[in-house]
């Protein structure tokens, strides 16, 4: 799922209107619109800051909505730079390999 997607279905989710939301976040109507459907410009990107308003406003998930929008999130990016080897040995798994260690974690819950 992109960003836009989740945006537009965590408003939908509550009932908000692009507008109200809009309202909410002090930007245009327009914006809001963009960033549901993906027409953002690179420079117009929503920053962590925005991010983090806009997960308090849907009730979301900020890291969910950072991670969609292409950012680590700070409690994500301090544990990598902890064990920097460690995610490059995941980063370089298959899926299959990524599957079995989910799994794994799953039962030590």
């Amino acid at each position: 799922m992109q960003f836009g997607e989740r945006v537009r279905e965590l408003r939908h989710q509550l009932g908000v209107k692009q507008a109200d939301l809009a309202s909410r976040m002090n930007v245009s109507v327009s914006y809001i619109s963009k960033v549901e459907n993906g027409k953002l410009h690179f420079g117009d990107y929503p920053s962590e800051k925005f991010i983090h308003k806009l997960a308090g406003e849907l009730q979301a998930d900020e890291d969910e909505l950072l991670l969609l929008a292409d950012k680590v999130p700070a409690s994500i990016r301090a544990r990598i730079q902890q064990r920097p080897e460690l995610f490059k040995k995941l980063a370089k798994m298959d899926k299959l390999a990524l599957d079995v260690l989910e799994h794994s974690l799953d039962s030590l819950q």
